[in-house]
This record gives structure tokens, sequence and C-alpha cells, in this order.
């Protein structure tokens, strides 16, 4: 499985950015597509997913609002709309995929089987 993120960069306070997850057709149509996020001295948590075939979506409370995961089937590849950005999203952002098409847990980075190299997001004041 690969997954290939892209769109990563620095913004300062109020900016946005979009990340991409690029995958197979395979991996996207049998697969929970998430967003998680690492920050230095602290675990992965997770930040968006998306079940594809349904468009069933949930988010972490601390992006409510602000960030948005959206999918582009003809492109097999999962977005992350992140908008009004504070120095607190800084992180390196993982793109993941879990198999066994169950939802609960969707937000716990341990539960996932596949990882994307990652991209870095810096927010700056």
């Amino acid at each position: 499985v690969q997954l290939t993120e892209s769109g990563g960069g620095s913004v300062h306070t109020g900016g946005s950015l979009r990340l991409s997850c690029a995958t197979s057709e395979y991996t996207y149509s049998r697969h929970l597509m998430g967003w998680f996020r690492q920050a230095p001295g602290k675990e992965r948590e997770g930040v968006a997913v998306i079940w594809t075939g349904t468009g069933t979506t949930d988010y972490a409370d601390s992006v409510k609002g602000r960030f948005t995961i959206s999918q582009d089937n003809a492109k097999t590849t999962v977005y992350l709309q992140m908008n009004s950005l504070k120095p607190e999203d800084t992180a390196m952002y993982y793109c993941a995929a879990r198999a066994g098409g169950y939802w609960y847990d969707s937000l716990v980075a341990s539960t996932y089987n596949y990882w994307g190299q990652g991209t870095q997001v810096t927010v700056s004041s």
C-alpha cells in the first residue's frame, strides 16, 4: 500500500494549506483513510478521517470548523483543507489507511495499518 502526501509548508497564523494523499484505487475504495499529526515530543493524534465509500467523516475536536477532509474519486486522492491555522497546528502530518471495514476508534493512530512518509506543516505567529 502506497500513500503519497503533498502540500505541506509554512504559513502565518490564520493562513490556509491543503494537503493531498494519493493512493491506489484498491486502497482508496477498501480502506478507511485518515490524516494524523505528530508534533515534537507529542504522541501522534488523529485529525480527520473519511470513509470514501459513503463520504462519512469525523474530526478531532481541536480542528472542527477549521479543517475539512474530502475525496476525489477520479484521482483516488484524499484532501485535508486546513483553514484558520494556528501555531499549535504545527506538526508533521501523515496520511494513513486502515483495513477491516469498521468505524470505531477511527481517530486512533494505533489502529491504522499503512502510513505515508509525512509532510511538514509549520504555522508561525
